[in-house]
């Protein structure tokens, strides 16, 4: 066994770049790493802290492992009581892990006045459970912590260095907003440290 708290991040990042390696097909990519995703947030004991700490007024996206081709990175969002993001999209595809706490996701459509208005029923994570996006698939939503009185965290893969990518936000009143969301860390957990595990070895 590890004794590196970290490893089953590390882990996951080598099993999903391994994955696009050799899977260019969109849908079986996302059910493989979904799979790979639903291992990594069975287990609650590797997210550091300080990737983990909620904003009293706004949710944060934590930056936790970019590939460094940006083919796929991956990011803690951490959800204050009651926290929401505004309607939005991706523009690339994405995966939605839920580690602690739950949350909803309600997916939006545009309509042909260009407003988005609601779509269907709205999904609700809890622990274990992993959702996806994509512009194939729905790629617009708006997404809330299902508490009032505690903080949620999910983790979430997309197919890029989604903290650069220009993405779109829906005003109720019509059209988009162009955003790049960046992210609230300047540091990065070290997932190649493997000394601990060396020196037990």
């Amino acid at each position: 066994m590890s004794t590196n708290p970290i490893a089953p991040l590390r882990d996951f990042v080598i099993a999903f770049g391994r994955l696009l390696e050799r899977e260019t097909d969109e849908p079986r990519m996302l059910e493989q790493g979904s799979a790979l995703l639903r291992t990594l947030v069975a287990q609650d004991s590797w997210l550091p802290a300080a990737y983990a700490e909620p904003h009293p007024t706004h949710y944060r996206q934590y930056l936790l492992h970019a590939d460094s081709t940006e083919r796929f990175s991956v990011v803690s969002f951490v959800w204050g009581p009651g926290q929401a993001t505004p309607v939005h999209d991706h523009t690339v595809w994405g995966l939605i892990g839920m580690l602690r706490g739950a949350e909803y996701s309600q997916p939006w459509r545009l309509q042909a006045d260009g407003r988005s208005v609601p779509d269907g029923a709205g999904v609700r994570l809890d622990p274990g459970q992993v959702e996806a996006v994509s512009p194939r698939i729905g790629d617009i939503h708006r997404v809330h912590n299902a508490y009032d009185d505690r903080v949620s965290i999910s983790i979430h893969v997309y197919g890029a260095n989604i903290g650069a990518v220009q993405r779109h936000t829906y005003p109720a009143e019509g059209g988009r907003k162009a955003f790049v969301s960046g992210y609230s860390n300047t540091t990065l957990p070290n997932l190649w440290d493997r000394s601990l595990e060396l020196r037990h070895a």
